[in-house]
């Protein structure tokens, strides 16, 4: 499998969008049902609906990792795209869940704003 990366910065929040080249026989869906598998006891990370495109608004002033996996106009490719608040789920937010863990807290103590637009 085959990796490539780009990286959106603004004002506020990451969006990472990643290239990924299938092994044979792989499927869109089939690396879609391995997010969901992967990551449906992370409460901050949410893979979204299928065909559901990830927002930096939808995050902004929160501690959630949005995601979800793209068919590419390539055959054999998929397009992975995430977003985050880099203000919040970057080092303090970081900083937080680990002193949360540390304490014996549930992970999410403190972390669970919802985003705010504008």
């Amino acid at each position: 499998m085959t990796l490539f990366l780009d990286l959106i910065c603004q004002s506020r929040g990451i969006q990472s969008t990643i290239y990924v080249e299938m092994s044979p026989g792989v499927r869109v869906e089939d690396l879609y049902q391995q997010l969901l598998i992967t990551y449906k006891e992370e409460e901050l990370v949410k893979l979204l609906e299928k065909g559901v495109v990830p927002r930096i608004h939808n995050v902004l002033g929160s501690n959630y990792c949005f995601i979800n996996v793209f068919p590419d106009r390539i055959p054999g490719r998929a397009v992975i795209i995430s977003v985050i608040d880099n203000l919040v789920k970057g080092v303090s937010g970081q900083a937080l869940q680990n002193l949360n863990i540390m304490l014996g807290y549930p992970e999410n103590t403190g972390l669970l704003y919802q985003p705010l637009f504008p």
